[in-house]
């Protein structure tokens, strides 16, 4: 059920986003900019650690976690890449919060199981964090479309957080 309604409202709120008309405020600030070329690489890096997962485990929980992130993910890289001025690749190989360094991620992708699964967990609790962190920069934003995605990631990677450390304590 909580699945359920993260998908719809990811659907409603990046509906939203998406439509410039209902935007009085259209242009984006440096700030708006820094935030999508900073936030595309980090999600990049939530998606590669997705990818692992349905390479590295079987645990259904672990997989349908994984399958909602790339469901939020996806579309709201698609959607910060159609911001006017956003050049994803001026932020790619940088470090942002929450970002697993490549010994982590190493390791991740070599472990299996539940030693992946406890991994996954962790790393993706702290990538989640440092989206939280970096949103909560624009929250404020004059632009509506970086406004209601800043909100968004909030809220939904709150959500999956708590998530993470259910299946963590399980």
């Amino acid at each position: 059920m909580k699945r359920a309604l993260i998908l719809l409202l990811s659907v409603v709120l990046l509906a939203g986003c998406a439509s410039g008309n209902d935007d009085p405020l259209s242009n984006y600030s440096k700030a708006d900019i820094n935030f999508a070329e900073m936030m595309i690489p980090h999600h990049e890096q939530g998606l590669e650690m997705v990818a692992l997962a349905q390479a590295n485990t079987t645990n259904p929980d672990i997989l349908a976690l994984a399958d909602q992130i790339r469901g939020a993910q996806e579309p709201e890289i698609v959607l910060m890449k159609t911001w006017p001025g956003v050049d994803p690749s001026k932020h790619a190989g940088h470090t942002m919060d929450g970002m697993l360094p490549k010994s982590e991620m190493e390791k991740l992708r070599s472990s299996k199981g539940a030693d992946f699964d406890r991994l996954f967990l962790e790393g993706m609790i702290k990538h989640h964090q440092g989206a939280i962190e970096m949103a909560k920069e624009v929250m404020d934003s004059k632009n509506q479309s970086v406004m209601k995605l800043a909100g968004w990631i909030v809220t939904s990677q709150a959500l999956e957080i708590d998530t993470m450390k259910e299946l963590l304590n399980k």
